[in-house]
């Protein structure tokens, strides 16, 4: 049993990835005293530089490995905001509604190929200071006139899949987990670190 700490006090997304690893043999915990230790800079232009520099910083505080990710919603019309942005698109402490009535004016008038969207994932590991794994996926898709659906979070009640159907929000959770950026990009993880000679530094 591969044992990973996430670098997040958040319950929820915890959650998401124990039913994402549950039987492939990788226990997941909350970092401990996750609030305690120097908070992440968040300041960075990419998903990958964010992802990759979370896992690092916090490595330094554990002895266990560091599971961190960055994620948000790139729409091409609008330059590829809201980009690293998403979860503050609205401000500083946005919440998800107001973000998505901000994407939902930004496009206003906008149609088809306009409202084409990507959610983008990028999962990173780290243990004492060392990058293990920096890895990415991606989730096609379209931007809605409106919401549909109660599940999931974010951007999820806009974000229509075609994979899928529906919405990520209409979508139950093994479902979106396996079409998901987040779900796609854990597979990869899962992968690396269940591979019998993936080395991990002492």
């Amino acid at each position: 049993m591969v044992h990973v700490v996430l670098a997040s006090s958040n319950p929820g997304k915890l959650r998401e990835y124990r039913e994402m690893a549950a039987g492939a043999g990788v226990a997941l915990d909350l970092m401990p005293d996750f609030h305690k230790h120097p908070a992440f800079d968040e300041s960075a232009l990419t998903f990958a530089e964010i992802g990759a520099a979370k896992a690092l910083h916090y490595s330094r505080f554990t002895d266990e490995i560091v599971l961190a990710d960055d994620s948000g919603l790139v729409v091409p019309a609008l330059g590829g905001a809201p980009g690293v942005r998403s979860a503050r698109y609205a401000g500083p402490n946005a919440t998800d509604e107001r973000n998505n009535q901000k994407l939902l004016r930004d496009l206003e008038g906008r149609e088809a190929d306009q409202r084409r969207a990507r959610f983008v994932c990028v999962t990173a590991l780290a243990r004492r200071s060392w990058a293990l794994a920096v890895i990415s996926d991606f989730a096609e898709g379209s931007i809605l006139n409106a919401p549909r659906g109660t599940q999931g979070f974010g951007y999820d009640p806009l974000f229509f899949s075609p994979e899928l159907g529906c919405t990520f929000a209409e979508a139950g959770p093994n479902e979106k987990n396996r079409h998901s950026h987040r779900g796609k990009a854990f597979a990869k993880i899962i992968a690396l670190l269940t591979t019998p000679n993936f080395l991990v530094p002492s």
